[in-house]
């Protein structure tokens, strides 16, 4: 029985972090049909706000909540110094551009921090435990599966209850016909890699809640976790980034509790064979979204 809950838990703490992921890749683009390649880096820019403030008298909460605001910022960054100037070019400019800003991000932080690894300050409550169902579970597991609970009713309200939200899904469906009827494009498009950085910055703080510390190229990896669930998903679908995000964690998981200690270190050769078998069999994800219109 413990075991099963364990599993259990390991997914849904997981999967609520490659959901999220996944959600703030996709809403930028919806709307603007491209990948934004430096989303890794707003992961990253959250953890060095979290380790600079470190030396700080204030609040782990309140740090915390400067962090996702410092996300936030480099998310709205991002739309103005890297896709702004070039959106209405080739796709070509715009992939480049973005790899230029993550980039960008990384020399930073490479040259005016540091290197190697650095520890951020993480609350007590991150390393307790808690006994459910026979298993011993990390509480920071049950914080992140209630956090992002927590984030995507209100990703789903702005979505669904707001002019916002009814906004950005309209330019999603038919950019040119929206900005035609007077929604104003750059502020859906602005509004949009905001709340991708909202994503993001929740996101790092249960990512190093998991690792301890921040380095240069943190985000790498969240940014081909959140690529692939969108791809298994459905590019173009938010409830499919969702279903993609918790697919992929189900996976993820399988393989570290199946798999024989020789093999783990081939976990994700087997991830992605059998992501591409997903593939073969739904090429455009699991999940269609709605008919788009021209990238603009």
């Amino acid at each position: 029985m413990a075991v099963y809950v364990q599993f259990l838990i390991d997914v849904l703490s997981l999967g609520s972090l490659y959901a999220l992921m996944a959600l703030g890749l996709v809403i930028v683009y919806g709307i603007l049909k491209l990948v934004n390649f430096a989303y890794g880096e707003l992961i990253m820019v959250a953890g060095y706000s979290l380790f600079l403030l470190g030396g700080t008298p204030l609040p782990w909460l309140v740090m915390a909540a400067i962090a996702v605001l410092m996300a936030i910022g480099a998310g709205i960054a991002t739309e103005y110094a890297a896709f702004r100037p070039v959106r209405s070019k080739s796709v070509t400019a715009v992939l480049i551009t973005s790899f230029a800003f993550s980039t960008l991000l990384q020399n930073a932080a490479l040259l005016f921090i540091s290197p190697r690894a650095r520890t951020v300050p993480l609350p007590d409550i991150f390393s307790d435990t808690v006994v459910l169902g026979g298993a011993t579970i990390p509480l920071r597991n049950i914080l992140t599966i209630v956090a992002a609970a927590i984030m995507l009713a209100i990703f789903s309200f702005i979505m669904k209850k707001t002019i916002l939200g009814l906004a950005m899904r309209a330019a999603a469906t038919r950019f040119t016909m929206a900005r035609m009827l007077g929604i104003p494009a750059n502020l859906v498009i602005t509004s949009a890699f905001a709340l991708s950085g909202l994503l993001a910055g929740v996101v790092s703080l249960f990512w190093l809640g998991r690792i301890g510390s921040v380095v240069p190229g943190i985000g790498l990896e969240p940014l081909l976790v959140a690529f692939i669930a969108t791809v298994i998903g459905g590019m173009r679908s938010l409830q499919g980034a969702v279903v993609g995000g918790f697919l992929l964690a189900l996976i993820v998981t399988t393989f570290n509790y199946s798999l024989p200690p020789e093999l783990l270190k081939f976990r994700d050769a087997f991830t992605f064979s059998l992501v591409i078998l997903i593939l073969l069999w739904r090429p455009d994800g699991l999940i269609k979204g709605p008919a788009t219109g021209q990238r603009t």
